[in-house]
């Protein structure tokens, strides 16, 4: 009996150790698909909803990277028959010269005329891409994507702020669907 427990404790360490490993960006190399539940508070009707996602990510010259997302959106419309709506991105990335592991938007980005700022980094089996925006008003948004890999596949974490006040979160899971 001792035994057994003793090779239970063995096999979940080393379990915990396998999935702390350090990766490369290539390790998230691909094109993945699933879907996530989204909480907010902003609408009455549509607090949590479903999305659809495909996440495509592909090694480039130099060291960088890019990131293609597509999301459904069902948050408008009528509880019954939420309006469906697609929201794409594609951001580049290039190696930050000073930093290991985080990477810059190969293109600027000046928040303060609209167009968001975008960074990531890469700690262990999470990337994490930030994007930062400002509004005509002055508020500030940060989104907020952490991908990790999982032994099956990947895990998402969507944070959206506002002024520093998580407006929208989302979780879901993903699987590779093709090199």
């Amino acid at each position: 009996m001792i035994r057994a427990v003793f090779f239970v404790l063995i096999m979940a360490a080393s379990v915990g150790l396998a999935q702390a490993r350090e990766v490369s960006i290539g390790a998230f190399e691909g094109v993945w698909r699933g879907s996530a539940v989204s909480e907010s508070d902003i609408s009455t009707h549509f607090r949590v909803t479903a999305r659809d996602m495909d996440v495509e990510i592909r090694g480039e010259s130099g060291g960088g990277f890019s990131v293609r997302w597509a999301t459904i959106l069902r948050q408008k419309g009528i509880p019954d028959a939420p309006v469906e709506v697609l929201k794409e991105a594609r951001v580049s990335f290039v190696p930050d010269p000073d930093r290991k592991k985080v990477w810059r938007s190969a293109r600027g980005g000046d928040p303060m005329s609209g167009e968001g700022y975008y960074w990531a980094r890469l700690e262990e089996q999470t990337l994490t891409v930030y994007g930062l925006g400002v509004a005509a008003d002055g508020t500030a948004e940060l989104q907020v994507y952490r991908r990790t890999l999982t032994d099956l596949g990947m895990e998402l974490e969507f944070i959206r702020t506002v002024d520093g006040q998580p407006v929208r979160t989302a979780r879901g899971k993903l699987i590779k669907f093709a090199k």
